[in-house]
């Protein structure tokens, strides 16, 4: 039998109770927490990130969470990174000043130019184009609509990191993997059948 077993980390920024729906609906066994021990000790791993990046990341330091999750990514667990938990994936935030990522990807995540004739944040709808196969995508179409609500965006410092994009003014990274990383822009658990397409594709990957 296939082990859906799911660490939901909680870093104690925002609401995790729609992710976690999210993910027992596609068949996931979720524990939901903030002990980096049940982190060491699970198995695949869900971070979602809700609210501004440093506050996120000093909610991980605070619980000794960022070094559970890179202990655990050393040893080949899959991760799944969600809006500010992909971007904490990254080296460097800019959001309310500069704060270091967990450095698992190269890069930097920066705000929207206020330039660009979007609005900011970018909220809902939008479609992905995927650049490359990555089993989170199987059975979605490139062109795929999904959700998003952000102000800030990952440049990725290394491109073959990056597996879709989508364009808002410009054209940037939503959706990154290296090796047993995986990290999306959008909330999958927001986006209909589409997102819950993606949560149960990274739950029964092999």
């Amino acid at each position: 039998m296939m082990n859906k077993e799911i660490i939901l980390i909680d870093a104690g920024t925002g609401n995790l109770r729609s992710v976690q729906k999210a993910l027992e609906n596609v068949g996931a066994n979720v524990t939901r927490t903030d002990d980096p021990q049940k982190v060491l000790s699970g198995g695949r791993i869900v971070l979602p990130g809700v609210g501004a990046f440093g506050d996120f990341m000093s909610g991980l330091r605070a619980r000794g969470l960022d070094n559970a999750v890179k202990e655990v990514v050393s040893r080949g667990v899959p991760m799944l990174g969600i809006c500010v938990g992909m971007q904490a994936l990254f080296e460097i935030g800019e959001e309310m000043g500069d704060h270091e990522g967990l450095g698992l990807l190269k890069g930097t995540v920066v705000k929207f130019a206020d330039s660009l004739s979007v609005k900011i944040p970018h909220t809902g709808w939008n479609q992905l184009t995927v650049k490359k196969e990555a089993s989170l995508f199987d059975q979605i179409k490139d062109e795929a609509y999904v959700y998003f609500n952000h102000s800030y965006y990952c440049q990725a410092g290394d491109s073959s990191d990056v597996i879709a994009t989508t364009d808002y003014g410009i054209n940037y990274a939503c959706a990154v993997r290296r090796e047993n990383v995986f990290g999306v822009q959008f909330h999958p658990e927001k986006s209909q059948a589409v997102g819950l397409q993606i949560l149960k594709n990274f739950v029964e990957a092999a």
